[in-house]
């Protein structure tokens, strides 16, 4: 698969309605923060969420580069979470 095509594949991902499904990812990613930051004792701001959730795709496509998905919800991420962290989404 091209970049370009990973990119359109995580644009249509992120751009859809997918809050009927998931919920708002704003929202979603400040109540995951609350959970982690609960756990773990610290503070996770929503973008934060969004780094950790690409995180774990880096890890998976460590292991599994042909893993096409990986690579797609990596970018959604990060572009959910460059949203929230500028504004964006309001």
């Amino acid at each position: 698969m091209q970049r370009a095509d990973i990119l359109a594949t995580a644009a249509e991902y992120v751009t859809r309605d997918r809050a009927a499904t998931h919920g708002d990812a704003d929202d979603s990613f400040t109540e995951l923060g609350r959970v982690w930051g609960a756990r773990l004792g610290v503070s996770i701001a929503p973008h934060q969420v969004s780094i950790m959730l690409a995180d774990l795709k880096s890890v998976r496509a460590w292991h599994n580069p042909e893993h096409i998905d990986n690579w797609v919800d990596g970018a959604g991420y990060y572009a959910c979470g460059g949203e929230i962290a500028t504004g964006g989404s309001s």
